[in-house]
């Protein structure tokens, strides 16, 4: 059972910028593939963004290609999701996910999620 805890999120003004952490604990977890999605009031959640065991690929969602960077410390057990230029759009709640092996763009693919963290960016 691998548990997922997100932080970073906040209010920031368009423009501005925030870097979620995303920290895994009861699993190996440089063999999960981690992605990160997000969910705005009344939305889907869609995908943002995710990265392969050992960083080789990573795929970022059109939306946010350009400002949004995945990246992963297996050392620390931990997923990062860099956000610049940030967005009133970009408002949303952002999870973390982790996922055996290979990554994927799926969130039905994914085997463990974190609680989220608010983004909220004001315009």
């Amino acid at each position: 059972q691998v548990h997922l805890v997100e932080s970073g999120g906040g209010l920031v003004q368009a423009g501005g910028s925030l870097r979620l952490s995303c920290v895994a604990s009861g699993g190996i977890f440089s063999t999960y593939g981690m992605g990160w999605f997000r969910q705005a009031p009344g939305k889907e959640r869609k995908f943002v963004a995710a990265i392969s065991v050992r960083s080789s690929v990573t795929s970022v969602a059109d939306s946010v290609k350009g400002r949004f960077t995945i990246s992963r410390d297996n050392a620390k057990n931990t997923a990062y999701l860099q956000m610049n230029s940030l967005q009133p759009e970009d408002t949303a709640v952002y999870y973390c996910a982790a996922k055996r092996a290979a990554w994927s763009s799926s969130g039905d693919d994914y085997d463990y999620w974190g609680q989220g963290t608010q983004v909220t960016v004001s315009s």
